[in-house]
């Protein structure tokens, strides 16, 4: 069985040692002890999110906490090339799905993006919930992936924004049907960012593709097919990483 995954205070961490002991309470606690159901001699992982582990086994179920014994600690090194994901805004729970599916197949970053031809506006105040949605989603799919370093849903950015991102990356790529070459084809970096566009449901304007271009940004195209915009970057995200070797 796959040993679970759950977060911690680095905190707590901090202060923890092999042969110590660890609490796991709070809404992480509850959810191991009366949802995971997991009991003494059970195996379970500690994280931050931020890289820190802590391997540990099940002392004390109880009623909504564990007491932990801790068997190692070590630390997870960041992977390289960083894999960051510009999503245009998709319609309904389908930037959940995207989200989901590119946590875990292992981006390390996704950006929202709101493009000209999205159907989907986040504004004002109303923004706050879907973002809220998709960071939950984010850290849900990175524990059930065993990831031990959490992706980063960045905030909401305007098209002048993800310029600014491309224009700072180790590698820039915009997602196109009409691009002439392959994704697959392209030189990868061994460091740094790999920034990844990928357009809404209505395609990204010849406006954006400009703007993009002048930031140093190559389209290329993914396949034969066009995907939806909730799949496409899971799927450029496998190509990517199998060829970066991280996967």
């Amino acid at each position: 069985m796959t040993v679970p995954v759950f977060l911690i205070a680095a905190e707590a961490l901090a202060g923890a040692s092999a042969g110590g002991e660890l609490l796991l309470d709070g809404p992480e606690g509850r959810h191991a002890a009366t949802v995971r159901r997991l009991r003494p001699g059970e195996r379970a992982d500690l994280t931050d999110g931020a890289g820190q582990v802590a391997e540990c086994v099940v002392r004390d179920a109880l009623k909504d906490a564990l007491l932990l014994t801790v068997h190692a600690l070590y630390g997870a090194p960041p992977p390289k090339p960083r894999l960051v994901v510009a999503q245009g805004l998709p319609k309904g729970d389908r930037g959940e799905l995207a989200v989901e599916m590119m946590t875990e197949a292992g981006v390390d970053e996704i950006v929202p993006w709101t493009a000209s031809r999205c159907v989907v506006q986040w504004k004002g105040e109303r923004a706050a919930k879907p973002l809220a949605r998709w960071r939950a989603t984010a850290r849900e799919a990175g524990k059930q992936s065993r990831r031990f370093h959490l992706p980063r849903v960045a905030d909401l950015a305007s098209t002048a924004q993800v310029a600014d991102r491309l224009r700072a990356a180790a590698l820039a790529v915009v997602l196109h049907e009409e691009a002439e070459r392959p994704l697959s084809g392209l030189d990868l970096p061994t460091d740094g960012d790999i920034m990844l566009v990928v357009g809404p449901e209505g395609g990204i304007a010849p406006e954006e593709i400009e703007r993009f271009r002048a930031a140093g940004a190559i389209p290329a195209i993914l396949g034969p097919t066009v995907l939806r915009t909730s799949t496409a970057g899971v799927a450029a995200a496998a190509v990517l990483l199998s060829r970066s070797g991280r996967w």
